[in-house]
């Protein structure tokens, strides 16, 4: 699940990039052609806030995969190793239905119900940017059953 993990989290790092990239570009068009030029740029407004949704998304989805993301373990260290063992798969199992609910399924909901709503000035549909809920939503069920499976196998029970 380590190596699964890892070109995910390769492929997410290099979207978000190439993200990144176009959104920089885009603001900095948007400063030129309103300061330099007079004439403020139509779709550069519309265009980084939905590029800012989807790298914000993809952003938190590669913290979670590379376990980057805030957690509370103060609480481990009260509990005995076979109860965090136990918690340590619960949770994710919860975290499962919860993204699975909310993130994949109201996520794939939203898409479909917006794939005929233009966007006001790009006219693309409105699903393609909310497209990255479900997208992400399926990635972080894939991390959470790596977890469960990483936790699974270990035979050592750690505080």
């Amino acid at each position: 699940m380590e190596k699964l993990r890892e070109v995910i989290n390769k492929i997410i790092f290099m979207i978000g990039a190439v993200l990144l990239t176009t959104i920089t570009i885009t603001v900095a068009w948007q400063v030129v052609s309103r300061y330099v030029f007079n004439s403020p740029s139509i779709f550069t407004d519309e265009l980084a806030r939905f590029l800012l949704m989807w790298i914000g998304m993809l952003g938190t989805t590669y913290a979670f995969g590379s376990k980057s993301h805030l957690s509370m373990d103060y609480l481990h260290t009260l509990l005995s190793p076979k109860t965090v063992k136990v918690i340590k798969i619960i949770l994710p199992m919860l975290g499962m239905f919860f993204i699975g609910s909310v993130m994949v399924g109201g996520g794939a909901l939203l898409t479909m119900n917006t794939m005929n709503q233009p966007s006001p000035v790009l006219s693309i549909p409105m699903g393609y940017v909310y497209l990255i809920l479900p997208i992400t939503g399926v990635i972080n069920i894939i991390y959470l059953l790596g977890y469960i499976v990483d936790e699974v196998k270990t035979k050592e029970c750690v505080k």
